[in-house]
């Protein structure tokens, strides 16, 4: 196990046009948004270009618009910020961004269209080449929360297990002569972990590429059944670090907490800065976090419309680049983590069922509400450092030490 503090950042939401201003990037507004975030005392971004204004053809990947990428991670760089870019939108914020010659007449399928993989693969290999030489950049991921076009999206592009696996590692794989610096990782949201029909499996988070990365929301259940500032709400993000880390077959595997927000359809704005203390503070206490990447840098504008409400406070700073109390309460915890201390090894492992092929028996049983998620939190709550693993390893002394677990806790699933 690695004690390396973690890195923070934040998902950048540029202050002017959301993402839409990757259609012509205005340099200025992206040095003023910068300049703020770094304020903040944060070492990276994650930026989304969108992915028609990359390729709004199959075979055209846009130059100006990987010029514009770089230059990006330019300004960026001016502010000691590193840069993550993620390369597929894909999805964002409640709103899926696909480029025409996949949809409607074309009706092709994202996942398992043999040229749409191929054209895909080849953005990401263009993407990595237009930054790879910036001393800056931090990594690529293939896009944001991509499992979100399986069912229930009314525009699903339906794919199996297999054909999952097979275009994330077509993906993964298509950067040319790539530097062992630079990170690539994929992301899904909590659907992979807590939904049993779902074809992204842990196994694919938890294995393929460099780290795992995962995605927590307390709007998926936890929330409601809990309360928004219930120990079960606060450990979300930690409950999901230690799950991902019961599915890796590397026992010090990174994990990049990519994703995490304080949303107003369940928290006050008031209750905000608490809840995004206790949320950081109990992911501090995993051991191998690679990154904490909040949920995001600035608001929504009001003056655009149709986004969910919650998109509207989500920042950091608000639309001026002022820094609102949450943001003065994540730099502040930015701050002390610098001067942490390395967290204690977990000792105790909940087992999780799983078949031959390491995916859960019942993925429902992770989720809120559900036996194993409700047991870790039950030893959490009274102080336990709990992990979790899989029946599997709960079987094989090698890797319970390889993972320093010396005992065992077995839940009934039903």
């Amino acid at each position: 196990m690695t004690t390396t503090a973690p890195r923070f950042g934040v998902n950048y939401t540029p202050s002017q046009d959301w993402m839409f201003q990757w259609m012509a990037v205005d340099p200025d507004a992206v040095r003023a948004d910068f300049e703020a975030i770094a304020g903040l005392g944060v070492d990276h971004v994650r930026v989304f270009p969108l992915w028609p204004v990359l390729q709004p053809n199959r075979t055209l990947v846009r130059q100006r618009a990987l010029d514009d990428v770089a230059l990006v991670a330019d300004v960026a760089a001016e502010f000691d910020l590193d840069i993550a870019v993620d390369v597929i939108q894909g999805h964002m914020s409640g709103f899926d961004f696909v480029p025409a010659w996949l949809v409607n007449w074309h009706d092709g399928n994202m996942f398992t269209d043999r040229l749409a993989v191929e054209a895909q693969a080849a953005l990401v290999a263009a993407v990595y080449d237009a930054v790879r030489d910036r001393p800056n950049f931090l990594g690529l991921t293939l896009g944001n929360e991509l499992n979100q076009f399986q069912p229930p999206n009314p525009a699903a592009m339906p794919a199996t297990t297999e054909q999952v696996r097979h275009w994330l590692t077509s993906l993964l794989d298509a950067p040319r002569d790539r530097d062992p610096r630079h990170v690539l990782a994929h992301s899904e949201n909590d659907h992979l972990w807590y939904r049993d029909d779902h074809p992204f499996v842990p196994v694919h988070a938890s294995r393929l590429g460099d780290l795992t990365t995962v995605h927590s929301w307390i709007f998926n259940g936890t929330a409601a059944r809990y309360g928004a500032l219930s120990p079960q709400s606060v450990r979300h993000a930690e409950w999901m670090v230690e799950l991902s880390k019961a599915f890796a077959t590397d026992p010090a595997r990174k994990v990049w907490l990519q994703e995490v927000g304080a949303p107003s359809m369940n928290l006050a704005e008031a209750e905000m800065p608490e809840f995004c203390a206790r949320t950081v503070e109990a992911a501090l206490t995993t051991t191998d976090l690679f990154a904490i990447t909040w949920w995001c840098s600035h608001d929504v504008s009001r003056s655009l419309a149709d986004y969910k409400d919650l998109e509207y406070s989500l920042g950091l700073l608000d639309t001026e680049n002022r820094v609102k109390p949450l943001g003065r309460r994540f730099a502040d915890l930015v701050a002390e983590a610098k001067r942490g201390t390395p967290p204690p090894p977990r000792t105790v492992g909940v087992v999780v069922d799983v078949d031959d092929h390491d995916l859960p028996l019942s993925r429902a049983a992770l989720g809120p509400g559900g036996p194993v998620f409700e047991r870790w939190h039950e030893l959490r709550e009274r102080g336990v450092d709990v992990a979790v693993v899989t029946s599997t390893a709960a079987g094989s002394p090698a890797a319970l030490r390889a993972r320093g677990i010396r005992e065992l806790d077995r839940v009934a699933v039903r």
